[in-house]
């Protein structure tokens, strides 16, 4: 249950960063805030869970076959439940930002985009392909990235457990990410051993 409930708390800090910094609360810009966030918790809580925090990235390494569906399932749930718990808490530190949860095609395929690149990095990580020291620098790196390149039309958010708690859901929020996800992680294992693919 230890790796269900680190990825509750860190979905729950995750979206509360978020909520907190686009109520205008922190110092930071949304996208450095999140990046920052993964990046702590990928050094603190990875070797727990892995340190997903979002369910996009959960499908897109089960697809690899690095989490089995049992897994991959219980972590999605707890994910949401994070996010939500966190909705919860944020109304009693700020005034919620109200969001637009956009449906369009050009909001998924930002989302789709963003969550591509952002999951590129992830693979590099979850294969093996960075050392252990450095993950958290090219998991927080990947999330900065992708935001910048998703905020340019959509919310930016790249996770639909993330997009659940902070008012921004809707289907372009939830398939963009996971089918990015997939194409990003992928195409990482294509690039870095065709043999496997």
């Amino acid at each position: 249950m230890n790796k269900y409930f680190a990825e509750l708390l860190g979905t729950f800090g995750l979206t509360l960063v978020v909520i907190v910094s686009l109520a205008g609360k922190l110092p930071l810009a949304v996208p450095v805030a999140a990046a920052l966030t993964l990046w702590l918790f990928v050094y603190t809580i990875g070797s727990i869970s892995g340190a997903h925090l979002n369910p996009a990235v959960t499908v897109g390494i089960w697809s690899l076959g690095k989490i089995d569906i049992q897994d991959a399932v219980g972590y999605i749930i707890a994910q949401c439940a994070g996010a939500f718990g966190a909705w919860h808490v944020s109304r009693a530190l700020v005034v919620p930002v109200q969001l637009s949860a956009l449906n369009t095609t050009a909001v998924g395929f930002a989302e789709l985009l963003g969550m591509f690149f952002f999951a590129f990095g992830i693979a590099a990580v979850v294969l093996g392909r960075v050392p252990a020291a450095f993950s958290g620098f090219i998991v927080g790196g990947s999330l900065l990235f992708g935001i910048t390149l998703a905020a340019s039309v959509s919310n930016g958010v790249l996770n639909p457990a993330v997009a659940l708690g902070i008012g921004s859901f809707s289907a372009a929020y939830v398939i963009g990410p996971i089918v990015g996800s997939i194409l990003g992680m992928w195409a990482f294992r294509f690039l870095s051993d065709p043999r496997k693919t």
